[in-house]
């Protein structure tokens, strides 16, 4: 009796031991993935529908879009593998692979994000070059945007204007969207943002350049990016890079998508293009 029940057990042993074998282990029913705050959360939710369903399409798999409170959320969600994907910009993307001791991949990028530029924007008639910054109340976007605070202080601190003692009020808006309303109601004299959505508000005519002017655009830097932790299966991250790859303005869905992401198309990108950005952001004492 005692060797049947030996027999049995070891029979039921080796079968949970072969079900374990034959499940995938890297297998993930959901990819989740963030985006960095840095617009109005409904603009993010319609900007993000039609991606994730492609994504669920060309994955084989559910796709889950999370928004979250503010940059350093999304740093600390990817990091910690709360979610699998995240839209980063080059800045929240230096602090994340820096958090991460270098486990934050960069894999995709938009064309655009090779030379993205920065504007400067007012309703102050006075106020025509940065020197006219001084003494004046200036938002920027949120304290760990690229294109709405780091980029644009480093330029001001290259032309000789330190915004701590130079302004006379330093404010941050959140968002570029709010930047814009915040240079538009005169709460500030000027503000600093991502050119594109300067560029978008323009052409939808919700702001009237005519009232507020762009009167200085930075050089152009590296920013935007898709990341994911390099925890992430090579084939699922792989898959990922093509699905953004493969994204075309010559087909519907893909026109959809390219135009609200805001994206001639999507191209290869890695971790040197953003040093520029880790010496700016150490430069002016941000990491």
């Amino acid at each position: 009796m005692i060797h049947r029940c030996k027999t049995f057990a070891l029979i039921t042993l080796l079968t949970c031991a072969l079900s374990a074998v034959s499940l995938p282990a890297t297998a993930q029913q959901v990819l989740r993935v963030t985006a960095i705050p840095d617009e109005a959360p409904t603009e993010l939710a319609r900007k993000a529908a039609p991606l994730m369903k492609y994504l669920e399409t060309k994955l084989g798999m559910k796709v889950e879009f999370t928004p979250v409170t503010d940059y350093a959320a999304s740093v600390e969600a990817l990091v910690n593998r709360k979610v699998d994907l995240a839209w980063f910009g080059g800045f929240t993307f230096v602090q994340a692979n820096t958090r991460s001791g270098g486990k934050i991949i960069p894999i995709v990028q938009r064309e655009e994000d090779e030379k993205f530029r920065s504007v400067f924007i007012t309703s102050d008639p006075a106020i025509r070059q940065l020197a006219d910054l001084k003494g004046k109340d200036v938002s920027f976007g949120s304290q760990s945007s690229t294109s709405g605070h780091l980029m644009p202080r480093s330029y001001l601190l290259q032309a000789g204007i330190d915004p701590d003692k130079d302004f006379r009020r330093v404010a941050f808006s959140g968002a570029h969207d709010a930047t814009i309303a915040a240079v538009a109601s005169g709460k500030v004299q000027a503000g600093a943002l991502n050119i594109s959505v300067w560029e978008k508000f323009v052409a939808d005519k919700k702001v009237d350049p005519a009232k507020v002017i762009a009167f200085y655009t930075t050089p152009p830097y590296f920013d935007y990016n898709w990341s994911v932790n390099a925890d992430m299966p090579a084939a699922l991250r792989d898959k990922i890079a093509q699905a953004f790859l493969s994204l075309n303005r010559d087909d519907p869905t893909g026109k959809e998508i390219l135009e609200l992401q805001r994206a001639t198309r999507f191209v290869p990108t890695r971790v040197e293009n953003y040093k520029g950005i880790e010496a700016a952001a150490k430069s002016a004492g941000l990491l």
